[in-house]
């Protein structure tokens, strides 16, 4: 594979595409050889799991198990769910959907900026947010695979936390979530006037709505094809990184800085090059690299057998952060000094550059493009899913009854809160229109990372009512030493927020999120206290 990257400087497109094809290939093997490793994991965590069972009396044995599962559950073959959603997605789309939501611009555009601030501390910074990130997820997965017929882990925080943070939420999850759209669909549109300068931007946002919601309103299986090749193209993008920076070490690759080794790394190295502060700012932005991490939790409802897929899926998780962040991080400090590379621009171009591909701006234009039309499509998925099920908790609403936001099209698709959620993610081509349009959509972005903040706390603080419920499922997807590491992540996301004060970039859509948080969870709760 790194024989071929070299020879791209050639330019020749029909090699190129050969290449890609067996790139391809290549990643999905990987990917078998990752769940081969995972299932040893699983193997011991059975073990594990029955020696918890048998010291609290539920379960002697896995048989048990299984059996007490379908007797108190539906059966996870089922293709319809209770609300009427078709079960479409395979235990590959949900894997590569599980890794999409993890691997996005964050890290091709803004690993560049994490390193200048805190040089291989970043991989430290990764790690440790990438631990809560998935304790999280365990907690998610736990509700769900108790539920497995809820659509959005939402639903737990109006069943344990009542409905006035439930309505909280539901409504901040979704305007979160298109603003968040919003904000992609400009971004696609800045992509591809990269090759195209003069198509106007509303026209190319316009048309990737249409596309992209056509998708989502054929069938969910069609989702899941497109996103899992929209997965393909940036784990294919980073394992060939990483694979380019094992040949650049091992052959000692000169660079425009120097050669290629692991002393790049190791060399001088400090916990806090830039200060303490620079470090913990540094939070924020992986944070937001993680964000949107959950949607695999979103896709239960319409998963196949998702009982043996969920807990797969979430469990493969601190393996993927392994590989392609923290790897990805470390073939480019290996390449090129941390120091030394660009701020501005993604340190990937640099990297394919020097590869020989000299064709490396458009190229890794191409993938940023997937990364951001890839968020875009889940974000039509998620707004569309979950505008369905407030309109299914808020019957007497006129709108909602007007709209029929709570039907289903013949296929088990909500429809028209995909087409109302578009629509609304639509506006963002007409508003960008108008000056200073950027900023705004920065300081909008912004207030919604810290809104996601209170929504991931809420779920986590949900998770402790579940586990002291009737509902408690002792045989199921347990989330290890919740007493202690439930609370634990609460404050890592409580620190996270705080660290989005430290930035001039960050701290107006701190305040924004702040008062949203106050002033609608206290409506919301008043709306429906008794």
């Amino acid at each position: 594979m790194v024989v071929a990257l070299m020879i791209l400087n050639h330019n020749n497109l029909k090699i190129g595409a050969w290449i890609y094809s067996e790139l391809l290939f290549l990643s999905w093997n990987i990917l078998n050889f990752v769940h081969n490793i995972d299932r040893l994991f699983q193997k011991w965590y059975n073990i594990s799991y029955v020696k918890n069972c048998r010291t609290q009396g539920v379960l002697l044995n896995r048989i048990g198990v299984k059996k007490m599962s379908q007797k108190q559950h539906h059966k996870d073959d089922d293709n319809q769910t209770e609300n009427g959603m078709v079960r479409g997605l395979q235990n590959r789309h949900v894997q590569l959907i599980a890794i999409a939501g993890t691997i996005g611009t964050g890290l091709f555009l803004g690993a560049g900026r994490s390193l200048s601030l805190t040089g291989p501390s970043i991989i430290l910074v990764y790690m440790l947010t990438g631990v809560f990130m998935y304790l999280m997820m365990r907690a998610i997965g736990e509700m769900l695979y108790m539920d497995p017929d809820q659509h959005t882990f939402i639903n737990f925080i109006t069943k344990y936390l009542g409905k006035g943070w439930g309505f909280f939420s539901g409504w901040s999850y979704w305007v979160s979530l298109v603003f968040l759209g919003m904000a992609e669909i400009t971004a696609v549109s800045n992509y591809v006037q990269f090759w195209f300068p003069s198509w106007p931007a509303w026209q190319i946002q316009i048309v990737f709505l249409i596309i992209l919601s056509s998708v989502n309103l054929i069938a969910v299986k069609i989702f899941g094809e497109v996103e899992f090749w929209f997965g393909m193209i940036k784990i294919v993008t980073i394992l060939a990184l990483i694979a380019t920076g094992i040949f650049m070490v091992a052959t000692n690759f000169e660079t425009p800085a120097g050669h290629a080794s692991l002393s790049n790394i190791t060399q001088g190295f400090q916990m806090f090059p830039k200060g303490w502060v620079s470090f913990v700012m540094t939070f924020q932005m992986v944070f937001f690299a993680y964000q949107a991490i959950e949607f695999v939790g979103i896709t239960t409802s319409e998963t196949a057998n998702p009982r043996k897929v969920l807990p797969k899926a979430i469990k493969e998780i601190p393996i993927r952060i392994v590989i392609f962040y923290v790897g990805a991080l470390i073939a480019l400090m290996a390449i090129f000094p941390w120091q030394k590379l660009p701020v501005n621009e993604s340190p990937f171009v640099t990297v394919f550059q020097m590869a020989g591909i000299k064709w490396a701006a458009a190229f890794i234009n191409f993938v940023v493009l997937t990364a951001a039309a890839s968020s875009l499509n889940s974000t039509l998925y998620s707004t569309g899913r979950h505008l369905f099920q407030i309109a299914k908790e808020t019957p007497n609403s006129k709108v909602m009854k007007a709209l029929k936001l709570d039907t289903l099209s013949r296929n088990g698709i909500p429809s028209r809160a995909i087409i109302v959620s578009a629509i609304v993610v639509c506006v963002s081509a007409f508003i960008n229109v108008l000056p200073g349009v950027s900023d705004a959509f920065a300081l909008i972005t912004a207030s919604s990372s810290g809104v996601y903040i209170a929504i991931y706390i809420l779920t986590m603080l949900a998770h402790l009512k579940y586990r002291k419920s009737q509902e408690f499922m002792a045989d199921g997807f347990l989330m290890p030493a919740y007493k202690i590491l439930n609370p634990l992540t609460i404050l890592f996301f409580i620190f996270v927020f705080v660290c989005l004060f430290l930035q001039k970039s960050t701290v107006v859509g701190a305040i924004g999120a702040a008062i949203w948080i106050v002033v609608f969870s206290i409506y919301s709760n008043w709306k429906h206290s008794k």
